[in-house]
């Protein structure tokens, strides 16, 4: 089966000469179909870079990233652009969205720009917001929500539409236990259903929901497991 999304020895180097920062160093990575793949390692070791490429919101100084066999870099900005639109949800630690817009219109945003009529963007959105819990504050704004409702919103935006790749910064940052655990099987549901998800954490018991653990380290892949990856990572002493 054909990856969703595929790094084939992708580096990406920040700065130049004294201030050179390495943040992936050939990292070949992949992600398929009906495939949950949970992200770890300490701060700094690229993950969040890792997330950033796929989604095509920077480039790779050397390597290729593919979603869906096409070579982001070869789509240019506009490609990319369509290609977050309506392939790709992206999840961000800061939730990114826009303070003048309802909850329903922040999430109905992506379908609007593709073109989709305003009616049926919004009818998609509201379907989003009951699928995450909060289908009944779709007419509030940003600030007139929780830091969890805020990230609700932010999630309901990445797996509206048809979206066959799904990747998330520490998706359940902001939320309680019980609403974080909601908000992973919402996710494991959406790569049953097809899509391939990409999730970054620093918790065990999150990236236990994932049918696969990859580990990273100063930007290099040092540990893989598809069988028990959170036993797998706690015996050979990996930190949360």
């Amino acid at each position: 089966m054909s990856p969703i999304l595929k790094l084939d020895a992708v580096s990406r180097v920040h700065g130049e000469g004294a201030t050179e920062v390495h943040a992936l160093r050939a990292v070949s990575f992949a992600a398929h179909p009906g495939e949950l793949v949970a992200v770890m390692g300490p701060s700094g070791s690229g993950k969040s870079t890792l997330l950033t490429l796929a989604g095509g919101l920077d480039a790779p100084t050397s390597g290729t990233v593919s979603v869906e066999g096409a070579d982001l870099a070869t789509l240019g900005a506009k490609g990319r652009a369509r290609m977050r639109r309506t392939s790709i949800g992206y999840v961000f630690q800061d939730f990114n969205l826009i303070p003048a817009l309802s909850a329903a219109e922040n999430v109905a945003l992506p379908l609007e720009l593709d073109g989709a009529s305003g009616r049926t963007a919004r009818k998609a959105a509201r379907a989003a917001l009951d699928e995450v819990g909060i289908g009944d504050l779709w007419q509030r704004f940003p600030d007139e929500m929780s830091g969890g409702q805020q990230q609700r919103i932010a999630i309901a935006r990445a797996i509206v539409g048809e979206r066959r790749l799904i990747l998330a910064d520490e998706p359940t940052g902001a939320l309680d236990t019980e609403t974080g655990e909601e908000i992973l099987a919402l996710l494991r549901a959406r790569c049953d259903a097809g899509a391939a998800g990409v999730m970054v954490t620093h918790e065990a018991r999150h990236a236990a929901w994932a049918d696969r653990v990859v580990f990273l380290r100063d930007g290099v892949v040092v540990d893989e497991s598809g069988t028990d990856p959170v036993e797998t990572l706690l015996a050979s002493g990996h930190p949360r």
